[in-house]
């Protein structure tokens, strides 16, 4: 068990940095290269995860580099100041591998898990840490991330429709997701329009945006029917007590908020799939009062 566990701990630090990169890159172009700094300055081996980049104080890079002009010019567009990697890095490793360990402790004793079950939501883990990076940073859902996942999330289903959805369920709860964030997302554009006209002035930000309508539907087709629901209901809570603490914060802090601040949404739908995904009986229990 033990051993089981480190090894899962050493994946998922590398998907981390897997992650990473993805991150990086994917905003920008879509075709990834190896790591490099905020300024398209090359990492050496020992700098590709962000942890062993602290470790060995290789943060920066060095002060004589062979990169040519162009691709650092090009790079800068991207970054201000000076190109040391963030704590972003580490932290992303450090969390992918403690959400893959904790769904190997929490999931792997089950008899009805299998391996291949078990694989495939552990790359889950590191798909929703790479959603969550990406919209943090830059407010974007990309199709590039979601796609390939929805398909992974219905061969999912169709190979290992126990413990989770069978295909039909994970169709249904995909559709039912998407058709309910599509009319939050056409109704926020209704309301920022119908604000803008009151106000006088442009408001280019909405409460949901498409990425939001993609990540919801990938969570229906991990979890079904039920869990999308257990899942909207949740991430709904959690992103209202967000907006409540963030706009409190920036009030205290800054001594005023902006009420059309652009907050990113995707993580909630993330923290919800995420809880459902690991604790279906509890949160069973606790929305319907009985275990589904």
């Amino acid at each position: 068990m033990s051993l089981i566990v480190l090894i899962v701990t050493i994946i998922g630090i590398l998907a981390g940095g897997l992650v990473n990169t993805l991150a990086d890159e994917l905003p920008y172009r879509r075709k990834p290269a190896l790591p490099t700094y905020p300024d398209g300055t090359p990492r050496p081996v020992l700098a590709w995860l962000g942890i062993t980049a602290f470790l060995f104080g290789l943060r920066t890079p060095p002060k004589s580099t062979n990169i040519s002009r162009e691709k650092q010019e090009g790079r800068q567009r991207y970054y201000e100041g000076e190109p040391k990697l963030s704590w972003r890095y580490p932290i992303t490793e450090i969390a992918t591998a403690i959400l893959m360990v904790a769904t190997y402790i929490l999931m792997g004793n089950k008899p009805e898990v299998s391996s291949l079950q078990m694989i495939i939501w552990l790359i889950y883990m590191a798909i929703f840490m790479l959603i969550n990076v990406i919209d943090i940073e830059h407010k974007l859902i990309l199709f590039v991330v979601m796609i390939p996942s929805a398909i992974l999330a219905i061969i999912d289903a169709v190979l290992t429709p126990i413990p989770l959805p069978p295909l039909q369920s994970a169709l249904t709860g995909g559709g039912l997701g998407f058709v309910i964030f599509f009319i939050f997302y056409q109704g926020g554009y209704l309301f920022t329009y119908i604000m803008g006209r009151a106000r006088g002035e442009t408001i280019d930000t909405v409460a949901f945006g498409f990425g939001d309508v993609m990540m919801i539907t990938l969570s229906g087709l991990i979890l079904g029917f039920q869990g999308v629901i257990f899942v909207m209901f949740i991430s709904v809570f959690f992103g209202s007590v967000g907006a409540i603490v963030y706009l409190a914060l920036r009030l205290l802090v800054a001594g005023r908020y902006n009420l059309f601040t652009a907050i990113p949404y995707g993580p909630y739908i993330v923290a919800a799939t995420i809880i459902v995904l690991l604790f279906p009986d509890e949160m069973s229990l606790l929305l319907l009062g009985y275990v589904r």
